[in-house]
């Protein structure tokens, strides 16, 4: 079986998630997934921090840079700065990667997006109060105040 490579993105603030498999890894995957993040996130991404890897280096950089996203990089050897994304990595050792039976490559990605649906939408977390990615989103949104500018 080829070796596959899971891409993770996650929001700060609610845990939104967006996964996606590919089977090289390089600027060129790393950028097909920033562009794939950027659809896929229901919110503009003003920030993306990411480790030092070869994946994130010069193209994939200044093509974040480009979409009018600030990119930085975390200290070398510190993958517990990017934290919330090994936790989640672990969680989906646990609850999908042990659980996983696919044939081909277009049933694994198949698979990995119900997981992601699964992540955001229904699953209670416990840093978030038991509630799902989904549900702080809209409890953010709910919460917002607009105020008008006094003339």
């Amino acid at each position: 079986q080829l070796k596959r490579f899971q891409y993770t993105a996650i929001d700060d603030a609610t845990r939104v998630r967006a996964l996606k498999i590919y089977g090289r890894h390089n600027q060129d995957t790393a950028i097909m997934f920033i562009d794939h993040v950027v659809k896929r996130f229901p919110f503009r991404i003003h920030t993306v921090r990411t480790d030092n890897g070869h994946e994130f280096q010069a193209r994939f950089h200044w093509h974040v840079e480009d979409l009018g996203i600030r990119h930085y990089y975390i200290k070398p050897g510190t993958p517990r700065l990017n934290g919330k994304v090994e936790r989640s990595h672990l969680t989906d050792q646990q609850e999908f990667y042990q659980l996983l039976t696919y044939t081909d490559d277009v049933v694994l990605n198949e698979k990995l997006q119900i997981w992601e649906d699964y992540y955001n939408f229904q699953r209670p977390h416990g840093s978030l109060n038991g509630k799902s990615p989904y549900e702080v989103l809209k409890d953010k949104l709910t919460n917002l105040q607009i105020v008008s500018p006094e003339v």
